[in-house]
């Protein structure tokens, strides 16, 4: 089976634009590979990510990982954690592997591969490089008021009319 596809764009350039803030990590950085811990076959680790000057009003912090390059029509979440407190400004490698590990209120919910955590990259062999956008929305609510049984794409929706700034951070990987 012939996977080449057109390139999809970057999901948040099709969206309205906010002010950007930086995003670091110690695992993964912009446009290169991503190390085998954090891929499916590698372990499922989640990289770390701590980030900082977000805008003043920020109350709290969405973050999420979604590859547009997945060959679906809607790309593939690998993970999200909504209502994390705008204290938190770090999370360590392998925060993504449960609720137990996240501060407060916050929770992961369902990623597309049917788990409550972080999934490694996967992409189907032989196909292009994927891109991988972890990102961090900064929001003007303290809560989504969701439910961890909501998809990443209720989230996103409703987590958009809610982000005042984001930074991104889009390592690839390929099989």
């Amino acid at each position: 089976m012939d996977l080449q596809r057109p390139v999809a764009p970057a999901p948040y350039d099709l969206l309205p634009a906010v002010p950007s803030f930086t995003l670091r990590s110690d695992d993964v950085a912009d446009g290169q590979p991503m190390d085998a811990p954090f891929t499916a076959e590698g372990g499922n680790v989640s990289p770390h990510l701590a980030w900082s000057g977000f805008p003043a009003g920020t109350q709290s912090f969405l973050v999420n990982c979604f590859d547009p390059d997945a060959p679906t029509p809607a790309g593939f979440w690998h993970w999200t954690i909504v209502d994390l407190p705008v204290d938190l400004t770090e999370l360590e490698q392998g925060w993504g592997e449960s609720d137990l590990m996240l501060p407060g209120a916050a929770y992961h919910v369902r990623n597309d591969g049917g788990t409550h955590a972080y999934t490694g990259a996967a992409p189907p062999a032989g196909d292009r490089p994927h891109r991988y956008y972890f990102a961090v929305h900064a929001l003007d609510t303290d809560s989504l008021d969701l439910d961890p049984d909501d998809s990443p794409t209720r989230v996103a929706f409703v987590a958009l009319f809610h982000t005042i700034a984001r930074a991104v951070i889009a390592p690839t990987f390929q099989q």
